[in-house]
């Protein structure tokens, strides 16, 4: 936008997504992806495939993802070079509005002002008390990527995405994989019947347990000889439930902001639970529930939604306001996605959220499915597990979420969110065309099954002969 631009990084450019995340457990994921398909051997037969018995080199799998990683790291860099964003390289904090020093830890006496600041500085994994991260045998996801070695049996404190993800990577591998869970059920957060789904094609054929509605108060690395164990107690009454003894443990309940160390203090500022607060466009706001001029965060620092292409959003939205163009980012039309085999993904509200909403403000919601043992292209490529499941109000045809659980889920989402981003009507978009065959028709199916109300349905005025 024709803007002066600095960025200043205190560690390497791309933070969490490009080093740490999306990018090198996605190279991961490939690889298992690929192993997956050639230890199936009832799948490959009824291909028509024989495949010779299939192996990996766990160094080379890591390097994939560790290359992959350097790889958009250093396009990324040489891209904002060649806008001519200046990178300073150093931690930064703010000194009081519109000025910001920058440099090492307990050097940095370099400073600068701009005319608007963004705070952008992410998350950062969250380990819960009691838990001893010694990086080899108990670990979190940055240790994880690495790959450094692959356990016969890991637990995996978290069933949410990221541990999903890794015990789709440590099974295709040949680890052993036992989820603990703190609620009543695996796959908290998503919709419930494509979590019901996801377990019994995800977990239940895998070598997979499960503890659910434990905490693992007390996690001690292996040593000497001796395994990881594991004490685990009831969630609700903290009574001494069991003890797991592993080779390891991954612990994946989530991410905490990265804000401290900001200057916050500076601009009167106080953080939510680590959290930056802000209003709907991204501005910060103080202590007393003031708007502090020319600042602004996104991303995980802010926690509205912790994606990294939320984040992206985030940031284009801040730009237009800067740049006098108002806009509002609409988060409900921002989707997610789990890239296990097959994937899920996700956009606008799950089923039980939608209930609430329709009872608060008083108006119907409907549900229309569809299954990918429909569609052809899914079975051309005998993949035909899979769900696809819309939420919407019958009265005046608006999209409320859309979650699908198969092959491909994570491209197929966008359909949708584009949809609820526009404001588009089943009416409207059920008259869409669709390539045939591909796997986008079971999002065709799935609108045009819905049932909206009569009086705002799309009309063919004529009568038409077939």
């Amino acid at each position: 936008m024709g803007l002066k631009t600095a960025i200043i990084e205190g560690d390497v450019v791309g933070g969490t997504c490009v080093n740490r995340g999306c990018v090198p457990s996605k190279a991961l994921l490939a690889v298992s992806g690929r192993m997956r398909e050639l230890q199936s051997e009832h799948h490959l037969k009824a291909l028509g495939l024989q495949v010779a018995a299939a192996g990996y080199d766990r160094q080379g799998v890591a390097d994939h993802a560790n290359n992959l990683a350097s790889k958009i790291r250093n396009n990324l860099t040489n891209s904002m070079k060649a806008i001519g964003v200046d990178i300073l390289t150093g931690v930064g904090t703010i000194l009081g509005p519109q000025k910001v020093k920058y440099g090492k830890v307990g050097f940095s006496d370099n400073v600068i002002t701009a005319k608007d600041i963004i705070i952008a500085t992410g998350s950062v994994p969250f380990v819960p008390k009691g838990i001893e991260i010694d990086g080899k045998t108990v670990i979190t996801s940055d240790h994880a990527l690495k790959l450094e070695f692959v356990p016969d049996w890991i637990a995996i404190v978290g069933s949410g995405y990221i541990g999903l993800e890794f015990s789709d990577v440590y099974t295709a591998l040949g680890s052993e994989v036992t989820f603990v869970e703190a609620l009543d059920q695996l796959m908290p957060g998503f919709d419930p019947e494509i979590g019901k789904l996801a377990q019994r094609v995800l977990i239940n054929p895998r070598k997979i347990d499960y503890h659910t509605g434990v905490f693992a108060s007390k996690i001690t690395p292996a040593k000497d000889g001796k395994p990881v164990t594991i004490e685990l107690i009831d969630a609700k009454t903290k009574e001494p439930k069991d003890t797991l003894e592993v080779d390891a443990a991954l612990i994946a309940t989530g991410r905490a902001p990265f804000t401290k160390g900001l200057g916050l203090e500076n601009i009167n500022v106080a953080t939510q639970r680590g959290f930056v607060p802000v209003d709907e466009r991204m501005r910060v706001i103080d202590a007393d529930g003031n708007l502090v001029p020319h600042l602004y965060c996104i991303g995980d620092a802010n926690g509205k939604m912790m994606l990294a292409h939320a984040a992206s959003a985030q940031g284009i939205s801040v730009i237009e306001h800067v740049c006098g163009k108002d806009h509002v980012l609409n988060h409900l039309s921002i989707p997610a996605a789990c890239f296990t085999h097959p994937e899920i993904s996700m956009v606008g509200l799950t089923e039980p959220q939608a209930r609430e909403k329709a009872k608060k403000e008083g108006f119907e919601i409907s549900l229309a499915k569809t299954s990918f043992k429909a569609n052809t292209k899914a079975l051309a490529e005998n993949e035909g597990e899979g769900l696809a499941k819309l939420i919407y109000r019958p009265d005046n045809g608006e999209i409320l979420g859309v979650h699908i659980f198969g092959l491909h889920a994570a491209d197929l989402i966008h359909e949708a969110s584009n949809a609820i981003a526009l404001g588009t009507r089943i009416q409207d978009i059920k008259f869409a065309v669709h390539a045939h065959p591909t796997l986008s028709e079971v999002l065709d199916e799935l609108f045009k099954s819905a049932k909206v109300s009569a009086s705002v349905s799309s009309q063919i005025s004529e009568p038409v002969a077939v």
